[in-house]
């Protein structure tokens, strides 16, 4: 009897190396994936549909409750950055509504606090998308969307709304 009765050459066996450098892959992408940051913040509660009512009372005036603010129908929770739109904060103005209008110019004259962009010049709604991706959509998670987006004003479904006919409104405004 030999001293070694398993062979103990190399194995070249394609199948096998193939296995090998697979396994290896999947732990370098589980390792790398903890270093790698989602350009987005994901929803951190269940994404819903907002009245002008109901989006009034996250206006930061009540402690502990969230602070939301909306942009093109967008909600968005802004809480982590209380220091800004918080009680007495320099843009509490902005949230409890949605402030399309007043984000594309800049604005926080009460007349500009509306989702209402008709007449903005073509600067201004570039200057909206801007903000909308690069900061919005960077920094707050979506929490949901106002209902005078896809609700008719008597509360019913309006069949005619397609986000896609939607001025200035782009698939990847809803992800």
């Amino acid at each position: 009897m030999e001293e070694f009765p398993y062979e103990t050459r190399p194995n070249n066996d394609p199948a096998m190396a193939t296995a090998q450098i697979c396994v290896l892959f999947i732990v370098l992408c589980a390792t790398l994936a903890e270093d790698i940051k989602l350009k987005f913040k994901p929803a951190t509660k269940p994404v819903r549909l907002f009245t002008e009512e109901e989006l009034k009372r996250y206006d930061g005036s009540e402690e502990g409750l969230s602070i939301y603010m909306a942009i093109k129908g967008v909600v968005f929770d802004v809480t982590t950055g209380k220091e800004f739109y918080g009680k007495d904060a320099p843009y509490n103005a902005l949230v409890g509504k949605d402030s399309t209008r007043a984000v594309a110019k800049m604005s926080l004259d009460p007349a500009d606090l509306t989702s209402d962009i008709a007449g903005l010049t073509e600067e201004q709604l570039n200057s909206l998308d801007s903000i909308f991706e690069g900061t919005y959509k960077a920094k707050y998670p979506i929490v949901g969307y106002t209902a005078s987006r896809i609700l008719k004003k008597d509360g019913s479904p309006n069949e005619d709304f397609k986000p896609e006919d939607q001025p200035h409104f782009q698939i990847k405004d809803e992800f």
